[in-house]
């Protein structure tokens, strides 16, 4: 998306909440998420979970949308199932990352999709990042430093370079949702049916094969009303409504300020861990959850007057 694009739309600067305040929704029902997955995942239900969790709102979203998906275009349909493929690997890596690494590492480590996405949006622009917004993306990466402390910092393994892939892919699926003009030029819903439906299909073929842990119908009779409970939060709102917002909001600002505000996540996460988990933060962590809030704020002028400027 070039700045002359965006120039074109100049609701964009006068209104920016109305395109970040649902994104910052979507972080916080992230930040929700590790609380949520950690109660109903285990290594052995990984793949099982993540076929219930996408299983549940995929015919849904096909009935409603029905007519409309059949008006998808060959293109259109192949560039939402490449964002289905992504979307695979986001979960696959960030869900096996999470049962094998801790919640500090995790939450540090994947907030640096934050540096990541503005560096990959001026790598394919050609220019370099302003030095007011990797100042603020550094800010904020300072204060998820702090923020994950409390639980102290391990040394990496299997499961940090796990999250780290899934950084990295949530970096791709921001950039390809913003630059693929077939699918901008589609129907919003019907890409994300297709997507999600990808990402199912790339579950439920996993769990076909032998040995990759327990079966998604072992897995759902196994479950409780908690459990189901904690598995309705991630498919409806960590799931549907996250992605679907994150495509609505690229199409209206920027992969970088779009990264930044989910880079809130793992402050959310923290709020969370606070008022259900019975988790503390001490003054370093009440001192990163400012840093977190001020980088963002910083980033998000810092974006807006970007994109000013042209």
């Amino acid at each position: 998306m070039t700045s002359s694009a965006l120039l074109e739309r100049p609701a964009v600067p006068r209104g920016a909440w109305l395109s970040d305040l649902p994104v910052l929704v979507v972080a916080a029902v992230w930040g929700g998420s590790y609380l949520a997955a950690k109660g109903i995942t285990t290594s052995h239900t990984v793949i099982a979970v993540l076929v219930l969790r996408f299983s549940l709102v995929l015919p849904v979203l096909a009935v409603a949308g029905r007519r409309r998906l059949r008006a998808l275009t060959t293109g259109q349909l192949r560039g939402a199932g490449l964002l289905g493929l992504v979307l695979a690997g986001i979960f696959l890596l960030e869900t096996y990352g999470v049962v094998h690494t801790s919640a500090t590492n995790a939450g540090l480590i994947i907030s640096l999709t934050m540096i990541f996405t503005p560096l990959a949006e001026a790598a394919v622009h050609r220019r370099a990042p302003s030095g007011a917004f990797v100042a603020a993306a550094g800010a904020s990466v300072a204060g998820v430093v702090l923020l994950t402390q409390g639980g102290g910092f391990t040394v990496p393994g299997i499961g940090d370079l796990l999250i780290l892939g899934a950084a990295l892919a949530r970096t791709l699926n921001m950039l390809l949702m913003a630059r693929m003009k077939a699918v901008q030029d589609a129907d919003p819903l019907s890409v994300t049916t297709v997507q999600l439906g990808g990402a199912v299909l790339v579950f439920a073929l996993l769990a076909a094969v032998p040995g990759t842990g327990d079966s998604p119908w072992e897995t759902a009779v196994a479950f409780g009303p908690t459990e189901w409970t904690g598995l309705v939060f991630l498919s409806i709102f960590c799931t549907l409504f996250a992605f679907f917002v994150q495509m609505w909001a690229v199409r209206r600002s920027s992969p970088s300020r779009v990264s930044l505000l989910l880079g809130t996540e793992p402050l959310w996460a923290a709020a969370a861990g606070i008022a259900l988990g019975g988790e503390h933060l001490g003054p370093l962590g009440f001192a990163g959850a400012a840093l977190v809030l001020a980088g963002t704020a910083w980033g998000r002028r810092a974006a807006t007057a970007r994109v000013a400027c042209g």
